[in-house]
């Protein structure tokens, strides 16, 4: 008792408060530092930097209320300043939670564009020992208001004011040198964000990342065409001619896009309690109409499902920091599969969506990728059960986008955005019976349970293409679009796949980004499963070569894969790489035979420093293509600049409607080449909420509230 009287006597200072507030700050830097984010601190030098690191940034934040000399401006703003930098921190909690990573400033910008649709997992990433972020604030506003913390009166000198600042700055220096001589040119040179935080503090990280920010955006203000020649050297001299033997294969046939939300590739095969995770999705791997790929890697970095849209449309990657769609999408020139498609074989393109428009800023982006129709949750029934925080469950969306598919003018290009299988994992119990594992971790546990429903979605679809004749009229491409289980997750979901978790290291982490990639064409007889190196950015010119369309033109930093010209070193946004042979992981090779650090010989050397090299010169490339927006200024032959003002997401299914009645017995759409009949009744699911009134629960509805539709059959 007579230490916390101390303590109240110490805080009825000006001086004290302050120390007070730097104090609990401080601590909960340390909790977040130790309980939530993982540093990767390696030595007890590191140890003491991470000490440290938050104590200059929140004293001289905190030490702008010693300018102000009354007490009603000192107090307030000693105390907005420290809630605001808690809000900060805990945001980075939540969000490194999720996505094993810091928030930007550009992610932070562009958070009303992605927040909408973030209704499930925010509460789903909570702990306990959270209620430790707020409880200092709330005490200290407790004892304010009881006088137990009395309001010092008496101003401070100004002269402490600048002293307090100068020292701040002067240790921050001093820690930013100890950061150096640790991790030489820390912020000169790209490193991960991790290392920035665990060496300067989240306060230091935001600022950086303001001033790299900035940095950009004056980038692309001031670009110049000429800007352009280096892209177009690299990506000229990396194209990769077509395989011959595959070239056309699949032309004139419709496109599928089935993108598996966070599905990996240790689910194909996958047993649990002797039962398949993903049967149907094993099938089609292995079928002789499928070509699958068993070494194909996510390749997203901020911008997660965004990143993995932008990379299949355009052969092009996401951003180093935020989301590309989020951030340039709105204003970014494309050249995206919808609008190669429409220019070079008049295909019609469709997005399937269950969440809103607005979703990583979809309803801008899709308009300059020349997407002509996007059906997102405003086009169904979302109330209840059917639908969780993403949108609309898998079973209903597939079923119910049945309405407006059958309408759209053949060929088309359509991608379905499944939900179901994103983190938290959540499912209804009557959704679906399969027996997961028990592994305590029930991130890990559910994620199998929604996979395998995401499996029995995509099997039920496939039922429908058959029936109707569509599944041989198609090629459809299926590919798992990140991670879904996070690194922190790991060690525990190796249990579940018969790994010993204390094996587990950064080369198991890498390794598992891997995510299926399938092209199955009905019909082929000769399919196989590759064991060839590729990523998400590889896939469009590998579609445009099997539909018969060349891509020389075009600027993609991907590689056919069926081309034996095809670059086989995998690059990931941070700037690790895999090859055949390596893995690069914040600079050391693993040899993928052994999984152990490698000892190189000259001649591996030489071909490491090749491979960083080329990867560091493409990620390079593709940032400042996108972020300067330097298609702007390039113009290949028979392709039109996509100008967004001519396309409308509203009244969609009148819009199919009348296009198929001017057309007459010309129009090419499914119900037209049907006699002008629906083949809704073609569908079978077995989904509960078809079946039976679903319950009216809690769940937030997913809905668009600028939706202009009036379509009062939806």
């Amino acid at each position: 008792m007579k230490f916390v009287n101390m303590i109240l006597e110490k805080s009825s200072t000006r001086k004290g408060f302050l120390i007070l507030l730097v104090t609990c700050f401080w601590l909960k830097t340390m909790l977040a530092y130790f309980a939530d984010f993982r540093l990767g601190i390696t030595n007890p030098f590191q140890f003491l930097i991470v000490l440290i690191n938050p104590l200059a940034t929140t004293g001289l934040l905190v030490g702008i209320a010693l300018y102000f000399k009354r007490a009603r401006f000192f107090y307030p703003i000693a105390l907005l300043i420290s809630i605001l930098n808690t809000v900060l921190l805990y945001l980075n909690v939540i969000y490194f939670r999720e996505f094993t990573d810091f928030m930007t400033v550009s992610t932070m910008t562009g958070y009303s564009k992605v927040n909408q649709g973030l209704s499930g997992s925010s509460l789903a990433l909570t702990n306990i020992h959270d209620i430790l972020y707020w409880l200092d604030l709330i005490i200290i506003l407790i004892l304010l208001v009881l006088k137990k913390i009395k309001i010092d009166p008496r101003p401070l000198n100004r002269r402490i004011g600048l002293a307090v600042t100068s020292f701040c700055m002067l240790f921050f220096t001093i820690n930013l040198s100890l950061a150096e001589m640790d991790r030489p040119q820390l912020l000169s040179r790209t490193f991960d964000r991790t290392y920035v935080v665990k060496y300067l503090g989240i306060d230091a990280f935001t600022v950086y990342d303001a001033v790299k920010s900035q940095h950009n955006n004056d980038l692309r203000a001031t670009a110049t065409k000429s800007e352009l020649n280096d892209v177009l050297k690299f990506t000229n001299g990396h194209y990769a001619k077509p395989n011959k033997k595959y070239y056309g294969i699949a032309k004139g046939k419709n496109v599928i896009i089935i993108h598996l939300e966070s599905f990996q590739q240790f689910l194909i095969g996958q047993k649990i309690n002797g039962q398949e995770v993903t049967p149907f999705l094993n099938k089609l791997y292995r079928s002789k109409s499928s070509y699958a790929f068993k070494n194909f890697f996510h390749q997203v970095g901020q911008g997660k499902t965004s990143d993995a849209e932008n990379m299949l449309e355009t052969s092009t990657y996401g951003l180093p920091q935020g989301s590309l769609f989020a951030q340039l999408g709105s204003d970014n020139t494309f050249q995206a599969a919808p609008a190669i498609l429409k220019q070079r074989r008049d295909y019609t393109s469709a997005v399937f969506h269950g969440n809103i428009a607005s979703f990583w800023n979809r309803n801008n982006v899709y308009k300059n990728m020349g997407y002509q129709y996007f059906f997102d949750a405003s086009y169904y029934d979302t109330s209840g059960d059917r639908s969780l925080g993403y949108g609309l469950k898998d079973k209903l969306l597939f079923r119910d986008s049945v309405k407006y598919l059958q309408n759209l003018q053949q060929p088309f290009y359509v991608k379905y955005l499944t939900v179901t299988n994103h983190f938290p994992f959540d499912l209804d119990k009557e959704d679906t019976n399969f027996k997961t594992t028990d592994t305590q971790d029930e991130v890990v546990d559910n994620y199998f349970l929604t996979a395998h429903y995401l499996d029995q979605s995509v099997h039920e679809f496939y039922n429908y293409l058959r029936k109707t004749g569509l599944l041989k009229k198609s090629v459809i491409v299926l590919y798992g679009d990140h991670y879904g289980i996070s690194d922190s997750e790991n060690k525990n979901l190796a249990k579940a796949i018969h790994r010993d978790p204390d094996d587990w290291d950064d080369f198991d982490n890498a390794q598992l980004q891997r995510v299926p990639f399938i092209i199955n064409i009905p019909g082929r007889k000769d399919g196989y499963v590759s064991s060839k190196y590729a990523g998400e950015i590889d896939v469009l010119p590998t579609l445009m070569h099997l539909l018969g369309i060349s891509t020389k033109r075009y600027v993609q930093f991907g590689t056919d894969i069926f081309s034996n010209q095809h670059d086989q070193v995998v690059a990931f946004r941070n700037q690790d790489w895999v090859s055949p042979t390596f893995t690069s992981i914040s600079g050391d090779i693993y040899s993928n035979r052994t999984g152990q650090l490698m000892k190189l010989s000259k001649r591996q050397q030489a071909q490491v420093k090749v491979n960083k090299k080329r990867v560091q010169t493409e990620l390079s490339l593709s940032d400042s293509l996108n972020e300067k927006n330097l298609l702007r200024f390039y113009h290949p032959k028979g392709f039109e600049s996509i100008d967004p003002r001519k396309y409308n997401y509203a009244n969609e299914y009148q819009k199919e409607k009348r296009i198929e009645a001017k057309r007459g017995k010309q129009s090419t759409s499914l119900f037209s080449k049907n006699g002008n009949r629906s083949t809704i009744k073609d569908y079978t699911t077995d989904a509960p909420e078809i079946h039976h009134k679903s319950s009216d629960t809690n769940r937030i509805k997913i809905t668009n509230p600028d939706a202009t539709n009036n379509d009062s059959s939806r």
